[in-house]
């Protein structure tokens, strides 16, 4: 069965195949680039639980979230609430984002922001360090060990922070192996988009302690909150919760509490 994960890198990957731009000539762009925030920074350092705020206009499985949402004036509102990061989606096809909204969301604050994207080709990194990013996404489900490694190791040079996303101890050796230090376990399986709370609790246990930890997807509220912090994670990652909140900023207020 096709899973709207496999739809979604599929035609992410035939985007990267059609693109003739020149790494080299990308990566050349980036030193004139403005210097970046410090996204693994902000959530090491952190007092309690950081919250990575997400600005996301809709999703597949769920349609539209907040198709309407000014990402500038949603950044103000999140680093008001007291997030230490933000997450912006820049998909257009599936998510409605775009770089536009990172550019403006990143201007709107002084945050440090993921791109969050399906990155499968350093053409890939190299854009999200030219459009703002602090922080670019590898998701390990959807790269083979050396692509996961190639990226990783491009991001750094051009001076960019990297999330590396899991869902097991498989995956978790393969993010080591490509030197992440930050590592993102997502609570929802990509294939039936359930939310497994005891996979996080459980991943959390394994990963280094010299790695900073975030939870990721189906964050409903304090509670939720507060048993990813007991179980070791310095960081969660929240979308649909606070983009369909009438008060985000209370909100991210409550998760940390």
């Amino acid at each position: 069965m096709t899973t709207y994960l496999d739809r979604i890198v599929e035609r992410h990957r035939e985007l990267a195949v059609g693109d003739t731009r020149s790494v080299e000539d990308l990566v050349a762009q980036v030193a004139s680039a403005p210097a970046t925030r410090g996204f693994r920074r902000a959530l090491a350092g952190a007092a309690g639980l950081a919250v990575i705020a997400e600005i996301k206009r809709r999703s597949p499985s769920k349609g539209d979230l907040n198709a309407s949402l000014d990402p500038r004036a949603l950044a103000r509102t999140y680093e008001r609430g007291g997030a230490s990061c933000l997450s912006v989606l820049t998909d257009d096809e599936f998510f409605g984002g775009s770089p536009a909204d990172l550019r403006a969301a990143r201007q709107g604050c002084s945050l440090p922001v993921l791109r969050k994207d399906f990155t499968v080709s350093p053409l890939d990194v190299a854009d999200a360090r030219l459009m703002g990013a602090d922080c670019v996404l590898l998701i390990a489900a959807v790269l083979d060990a050396a692509e996961l490694a190639d990226l990783h190791g491009v991001a750094t040079e051009i001076g960019l922070d990297v999330l590396v996303e899991i869902h097991d101890e498989h995956e978790l050796e393969g993010a080591l192996a490509a030197g992440a230090t930050l590592i993102g376990v997502n609570q929802r399986d990509l294939t039936t988009f359930e939310v497994d709370h005891e996979r996080a609790v459980r991943m959390a246990g394994v990963i280094p302690d010299d790695v900073v930890k975030v939870a990721e997807s189906g964050v409903r509220g304090s509670d939720d909150a507060r048993a990813l912090r007991d179980a070791g994670y310095h960081a969660i990652l929240v979308g649909e919760t606070l983009v369909t909140s009438d008060d985000p900023a209370a909100a991210i207020a409550e998760l940390r509490r």
